[in-house]
């Protein structure tokens, strides 16, 4: 059926729910699991007069940002090994949170992505995105989508 299952998570008890039916399915099945933390790029303001942040605070903040990822992922990869269930922990960095999810489903040949979606309607997706959706419409594999 499926050999090696994407799980993206950002930590949220939303996603720590969609994490726990990906290690369930991955040890159902006997597939492997890879899980995702997108971390974002730290944002830089455009606009005329605004407050600056030194170089060296900008890498701070990341450094600070990726090591939450990978505190996160990492915690996911031993919830499965103790399921008895084959994971890695990788995070990438981007502010393009469905690409990134992407580019990870090929660049380790996964054939399924596990993913919570916060289910927003209206004003506020509009606004906020939806991360699922994108990974939804351009997926190449099949996404389970969990709320």
């Amino acid at each position: 059926m499926y050999r090696k299952i994407l799980v993206a998570t950002d930590g949220s008890t939303l996603s720590k729910k969609a994490v726990r039916s990906a290690i369930d399915l991955a040890g159902a099945v006997g597939a492997e699991l890879v899980a995702l933390y997108v971390v974002p790029r730290y944002p830089v303001s455009y606009f005329e007069g605004g407050v600056t942040v030194s170089s060296a605070e900008i890498a701070r903040t990341e450094k600070q940002w990726a090591d939450k990822g990978q505190a996160v992922v990492d915690a996911v990869r031993d919830d499965a090994q103790a399921a008895g269930v084959k994971a890695k922990a990788t995070i990438s960095r981007s502010d393009l949170v469905a690409e990134s999810i992407l580019a990870t489903v090929k660049k380790n040949k996964c054939d399924l992505v596990v993913m919570a979606s916060h289910g927003r309607k209206g004003l506020k997706r509009i606004l906020l995105g939806s991360e699922t959706q994108h990974v939804l419409t351009h997926s190449t594999v099949p996404v389970l989508v969990l709320r």
